[in-house]
């Protein structure tokens, strides 16, 4: 290793981590380098300069990647082909109408906020704007309602849930580095995430929209509005069908989590049959093999169209695999290189507590590098081995403080910022004012109300 101006080990670890995260913002801010060959560009320079043998590097980048991927990515498979059927079938169309026509058109806004709540749970958030923004555009016509004051209600359920809200892969990954229970995980993200989800929501976003008036771009709107119009007409699935189809998965986890507190040395064959189906990825094929009858064959469809439409959606999601692959690379190096304990051992001696250091790390990537999957997955690998020294921590919290710090301050870095500009026909400052503000409140909020919840549980 090469050591850095007389430094302590500790130290010289801790300035070359910085080094290779600094590379790492760098190249993916500043050049636009593509973010998994910067990971892994991050990975190989910081194993190598810290002293690592080279083939030792090559195996570290090839379990942490292989390591992370191992349900993460059957999870990002399965959940993207139940957002697939849900828009084919029409099974977001019928929740949105069935819940605006049931809150009444003055609360259209807290409708949004639920329906990005629920459409968001099996998808990332960008899948789960293009399911909406048709949704969206068919409100505002009948509406004639600000669209920042129903879009950014919608908004906040959607980033709600990609930052703390099982089964959404986002905060699985810290689920699964930290190895916290998910069932309770759940319990604790509605508690902090629903509040957090209306402040940022439908308060927010009644204030913003009386300030901010804008209207999408007629090209766009008029071509979201008639995507549907050459298909077959086809009657919608009924709203309780398809909400059961989305909720199904969260149910099952919550089924075998259940079991494993009620019963957790039992080797019956019913305990272990919920166990099993309450595990993440059988939860996800269950769910998903249940949405090709419910929302497919159901609905008309034949056995070559679902077979397509399953096709056809995993092709955008190999970037999003690759990425949270890069980043498990990276993490199981600063595991493997020492890292992970120099930090560990550095901040149980400053007794940092272990949900602010959750919080602020993630928050640091995701500033800098503009992608709250990126920040997750990273800063598990930073924060586990401080978890591991931090004896009576609510691992949990951890898991919700790590996903509240990922979702601040979204800027020009990050994709979802262009989007939701391209979308909303806004300009740069509107979106920071609307959008970039209202992912601060999100994360701001369930980050006092994680600390709230830590001082009592």
């Amino acid at each position: 290793m090469y050591s850095i101006f007389g430094l302590s080990h500790e130290w010289t670890l801790l300035v070359w981590a910085l080094v290779a995260i600094a590379i790492l913002i760098v190249m993916i801010a500043r050049y636009k380098w593509n973010p998994f060959v910067v990971l892994l560009l991050a990975s190989l320079f910081l194993g190598l300069i810290i002293g690592m043998k080279p083939l030792d590097v090559v195996d570290s980048v090839q379990s942490g990647l292989g390591g992370t991927l191992g349900s993460i990515a059957i999870v990002i498979g399965l959940g993207t082909m139940l957002g697939k059927m849900m828009a084919e079938s029409g099974g977001a169309e019928q929740i949105a109408t069935t819940l605006i026509d049931r809150f009444g058109e003055k609360r259209v806004p807290w409708a949004m906020l639920v329906v990005g709540l629920i459409v968001g749970m099996p998808v990332f958030f960008e899948v789960g704007i293009i399911l909406l923004i048709p949704i969206l555009f068919t409100v505002i016509r009948k509406t004639n309602i600000s669209l920042l004051k129903v879009g950014i209600p919608m908004l906040a359920g959607l980033s709600t849930v990609h930052g703390l809200l099982p089964p959404h892969p986002a905060p699985m990954i810290a689920i699964n580095a930290f190895q916290a229970n998910i069932g309770t995980t759940i319990m604790y993200a509605l508690i902090v995430g629903i509040p957090t989800a209306i402040i940022a929501g439908p308060l927010f976003g009644t204030y913003i929209g009386n300030r901010i008036v804008v209207q999408p771009a007629a090209g766009l709107s008029e071509q979201f509005s008639s995507s549907r119009q050459d298909q077959p007409e086809r009657k919608l699935p009924s709203f309780g069908l398809t909400l059961l189809t989305i909720l199904m998965p969260v149910i099952l986890m919550l089924t075998g989590s259940i079991t494993e507190i009620v019963a957790p040395d039992s080797g019956s064959g019913l305990a272990v049959f919920f166990r099993f189906i309450g595990n993440e990825v059988v939860a996800m094929f269950i769910a998903t093999v249940f949405a090709f009858f419910s929302l497919g064959f159901a609905q008309g469809f034949t056995k070559e169209q679902i077979s397509k439409f399953a096709s056809e959606c995993l092709a955008p999601t190999a970037s999003i695999i690759l990425i949270i692959g890069g980043g498990g690379a990276f993490k199981q190096v600063l595991i493997d290189s020492g890292v992970g304990d120099a930090i560990a051992h550095v901040a149980t001696s400053a007794h940092v507590n272990v949900v602010v250091f959750a919080f602020l790390v993630a928050a640091l990537i995701r500033v800098a590098t503009g992608s709250a999957t990126v920040a997750m997955t990273t800063a598990a690998g930073i924060v586990a081995p401080v978890l591991a020294l931090t004896p009576g921590a609510n691992i949990e919290l951890v898991v919700l403080a790590t996903g509240a710090g990922s979702l601040i301050l979204s800027h020009v870095n990050d994709a979802g910022f262009w989007m939701v500009k391209e979308f909303f026909n806004m300009s740069v400052p509107q979106t920071l004012k609307s959008w970039t503000v209202m992912e601060t409140i999100l994360s701001l909020v369930a980050f006092v109300l994680i600390l709230l919840l830590n001082s009592i549980v």
